[in-house]
């Protein structure tokens, strides 16, 4: 047997990897554009500010790359809601662990809106009190949220599932959530108008901007790299409000592509169920591209097509 150099063997290894990576990566999948019930409802997806005033101060811009960041979390809810009921056997495990990075995701961007976001608003505005509702919107749904949680880590078996009860739970919160994220934009829109704003062109306008943009970098990135992270940029649609969110997060397309295709690759069997392909392009949902692959298999069965 020919003797192979170990350093060769060491050289080799990341290339093993890479190709492992890529094989499962998200670009690979094939989707197709909706025909059915898309992830645009139940829940009502939010017009970005920016897009409805063309406004672009602070809090017109925070506010609108937040609508951004909760239209991904309510396309995330919706295309749970939608697939849950349709789902064959066979991936049910991967659409409860698809399930439970919404739940994960939610739930970060939830603790690091109170413990930093918010903490930084109110330093920047010098009151304390503008953020008094929001914080009791927040207490509405954490209930319901945990009991989401708490069903699909109790099953024993994937086979347990019953998108009876789970979609039970999820109506359960789903007014309080949906007023929530929606009001919230509202809120820090508004904010514009606030006596304390620090004027435009001032080295105060320009620290809270900066304050803002380094919140907005890290919150999704801090929740997981490997599973939040695509989940996000999965659920983002690029075709929105005429394309003008197209390249939203700001990234090279290099980084962009990666947190999708490699970091995404390590859980690639859950990204079937997004409500958006690789490229940011609105897909059918898998769960009814399942079925309607079934019937075909089923129809060349019996001899009909």
């Amino acid at each position: 047997m020919a003797f192979i150099p170990r350093s060769t063997i060491l050289i080799s290894i990341p290339f093993m990897i890479i190709s492992f990576l890529l094989s499962r990566a998200p670009f690979k999948m094939v989707s197709v554009p909706p025909s059915n019930p898309w992830a645009d409802g139940p829940m009502k997806l939010i017009t970005t500010p920016q897009y409805q005033t063309k406004k672009t101060d602070i809090f017109t811009s925070g506010a609108t790359h937040m609508a951004l960041l909760h239209n991904s979390i309510l396309r995330g809810y919706n295309s749970i809601y939608q697939q849950a009921p349709h789902l064959m056997d066979q991936d049910k495990a991967d659409f409860i662990a698809y399930a439970l990075v919404w739940y994960k995701f939610v739930k970060s961007h939830h603790d690091d809106e109170e413990e930093n976001l918010f903490t930084k608003v109110e330093e920047v505005l010098q009151d304390k009190t503008v953020f008094e509702e929001t914080h009791k919107e927040h207490e509405s749904f954490l209930a319901g949220l945990a009991s989401f949680q708490e069903y699909l880590t109790s099953l024993k078996s994937p086979a347990d599932f019953s998108s009876d009860r789970l979609l039970e739970i999820m109506s359960s919160f789903q007014q309080p959530f949906e007023t929530h994220f929606h009001s919230e934009i509202s809120t820090i829109a508004k904010l514009s108008e606030h006596p304390n704003v620090p004027k435009e062109g001032t080295p105060e306008n320009a620290a809270a901007s900066a304050t803002f943009k380094a919140w907005g970098k890290s919150t999704v990135t801090k929740a997981g790299v490997t599973d939040v992270v695509p989940f996000f940029l999965m659920n983002l649609d690029r075709t929105v409000e005429d394309g003008m969110w197209a390249n939203w997060p700001p990234m090279p397309a290099p980084i962009r592509w990666g947190l999708i295709n490699i970091a995404g690759a390590i859980r690639s069997g859950l990204w079937k169920f997004t409500s958006c392909d690789s490229a940011g392009q609105p897909k059918e949902l898998w769960a009814f591209q399942a079925l309607e692959m079934k019937k075909l298999r089923e129809a060349r069965q019996k001899g009909e097509l």
